[in-house]
């Protein structure tokens, strides 16, 4: 039995069946009577797709995310999928990986399902921001439906973003951490995506007002994964002593605090602190971010960075809503705060 039999038995056109699976108010008390009489004797069970024939929406989003092992998309899955039912959609989930002819792949593959929209999440679909056709695919599919970034941003028509204010962040927990007398701080992050660069920016534009130069020595391109980041360090420090000078050829590193834009790599940060006997937070001070479960997973528990993910993906599906609701008058981006969620790895 599919929504064609149930058209059929009913004596009614499959958008009238689609209308009644919709709640839709244009079918009459006596149709919709006639209909529903139909689908309860057969146990028919509707297929989103089959909802959607004939009023033009299925009530389906599509969500594409990079890698769904990953913490931060996980719990924007979570977040998403969850605001999704609360107002009706069903969603559709595809894991595109990090390169561009995969993440464009899947992008046709959901818009070949007919969703109603397409929500991208993580910075990584804006790209760096420097060439843009890495984004062009995003924009020749915002020419179907509305497309929906959680925490990047592409320039283009039918095109919005909702984005932590990254800069800010990291620019203010930098400051922070020169003004209580920290002065070669560690910055770890695992990408050149758009977030993180607005994150690298933040960092380097703290160190500039504070009169410092920016020593490349002390900004580390290194995958966040734990015990990779912890052994990495102790390599990166053997034989290193307080009083070596800093930047000195061949010296080994030295730092006085971490600033990670991953809460993983952050934990590696404090796996590394034991290993060398160091005291947290008097020798080493140590900030993550993304506030996730990690954060709380360590010993010190990690002072972390909040980028109030749940209210990003809050306001992309309430934006998503009102759009598809007909409210096309959307501003292009919303730009959120952040918050600093102090535990045992500052002062």
């Amino acid at each position: 039995m599919n929504i064609y039999d149930i058209a059929q038995q009913a004596g009614v056109s499959i958008a009238t069946v689609s209308r009644v699976l919709n709640g839709s108010e244009k079918v009459s008390p006596r149709t919709r009577a006639k209909v529903l009489e139909v689908i309860e004797s057969s146990g028919y069970t509707p297929n989103i797709f089959a909802q959607g024939l004939g009023v033009g929406t299925i009530h389906a989003v599509g969500i594409l995310v990079p890698d769904i092992s990953d913490l931060f998309m996980a719990d924007s899955v979570a977040f998403l999928e969850q605001a999704l039912k609360e107002n009706g959609y069903s969603s559709l989930l595809a894991t595109s990986g990090f390169d561009r002819e995969s993440k464009e792949r899947h992008v046709q593959m959901l818009l070949s399902k007919k969703v109603d929209a397409l929500i991208l999440v993580g910075s990584t679909y804006a790209g760096a921001g420097l060439d843009p056709e890495e984004t062009e695919y995003i924009r020749r599919a915002a020419e179907q439906v509305p497309v929906f970034l959680v925490n990047g941003h592409v320039q283009g028509g039918n095109i919005f973003s909702c984005v932590c204010d990254d800069f800010g962040a990291m620019y203010n927990v930098t400051s922070r951490l020169l003004q209580q007398g920290r002065r070669r701080i560690l910055f770890m992050t695992d990408s050149g995506s758009y977030s993180a660069l607005q994150k690298t920016e933040g960092y380097r534009q703290a160190l500039r007002d504070a009169g410092l130069p920016v020593d490349p020595s002390l900004m580390l391109r290194v995958r966040n994964r734990i015990h990779l980041v912890r052994d990495l360090l102790l390599e990166k420090t053997a034989n290193a002593d307080p009083g070596d000078s800093a930047g000195a050829v061949g010296a080994p590193l030295t730092f006085d605090a971490v600033i990670a834009t991953d809460d993983g790599m952050a934990v590696g940060a404090v796996k590394y602190a034991a290993a060398r006997g160091l005291r947290v937070p008097e020798d080493l001070e140590i900030v993550g971010y993304n506030n996730s479960s990690l954060s709380v997973a360590c010993e010190p528990e990690l002072t972390s960075i909040d980028n109030l993910l749940s209210e990003m993906c809050e306001t992309t599906v309430h934006r998503l809503h009102q759009y598809l609701s007909g409210d096309h008058d959307q501003p292009q981006e919303v730009r959120l705060g952040w918050r600093l969620v102090e535990r045992g790895t500052t002062r």
